[in-house]
């Protein structure tokens, strides 16, 4: 048999063998980002559920046990903690502590606009640079060119500040029972609704397999 016949004989195992291996891996990319879902949503559900029935300081300390449990969680079933959940991991155990500590529902509350404060400024920092950090929290995820992902970290960048300012807007002039609602589901809603208005710019930038 001639190289080129072996050449094309190999080719073709390739292309038998590589579509179910990439099936394979897209399928355990989304069972992994089912599980880190998972891991970031039940403890504010846990937390919701807690200051029902024991109020904002057991809520807190409740919260701050579940995070510790998801990020072995984390550690155990992805094999790895994300750069954004070790992040979060250290703001919740300062600022949760704080809370529990002076007794002062305050910290708490000011969480959500240092995480997204930190994460906004974090983005703006590459971008100036050049770089796409956001890629570090996403790339597992998405997959897009250059400026598809200048232009998505200018509009997560836009989201971000504005959740911080809404997050200091409603702990300053609402009750503690509404910011606890704002915080387990009108967050996590509102990041859904930026994700589904950035669909467009997703399907335009991510790349075709067609037609590579």
């Amino acid at each position: 048999m001639s190289e080129s016949s072996e050449a094309r004989d190999s080719k073709s195992t390739e292309a038998q063998v590589n579509p179910g291996e990439k099936a394979g891996q897209e399928a355990g990319q989304k069972a992994g980002q089912g599980v880190k879902m998972a891991l970031d949503f039940v403890p504010l559900v846990i937390f919701f559920a807690t200051f029902k029935f024991g109020g904002i300081f057991v809520a807190t300390g409740v919260f701050m046990v579940a995070m510790v449990i998801a990020m072995f969680l984390s550690h155990r079933l992805l094999g790895h903690v994300a750069p954004m959940q070790k992040f979060t991991f250290v703001v919740v155990m300062v600022m949760g502590g704080l809370t529990i500590y002076l007794q002062d529902e305050r910290f708490v509350k000011m969480k959500l606009t240092i995480i997204n404060g930190v994460m906004a400024s974090i983005l703006i920092f590459g971008l100036v640079r050049g770089k796409y950090y956001i890629k570090i929290m996403l790339g597992s995820a998405l997959e897009m060119d250059d400026v598809g992902w200048r232009t998505f970290s200018r509009n997560f960048i836009i989201f971000l500040l504005i959740m911080a300012g809404l997050n200091e807007f409603i702990w300053r002039t609402q009750s503690t029972d509404f910011w606890v609602n704002f915080k387990t589901f009108g967050y996590i809603g509102l990041m859904m609704v930026f994700f589904i208005t950035q669909a467009p710019l997703l399907a335009k930038y991510m790349p075709d397999p067609d037609r590579e």
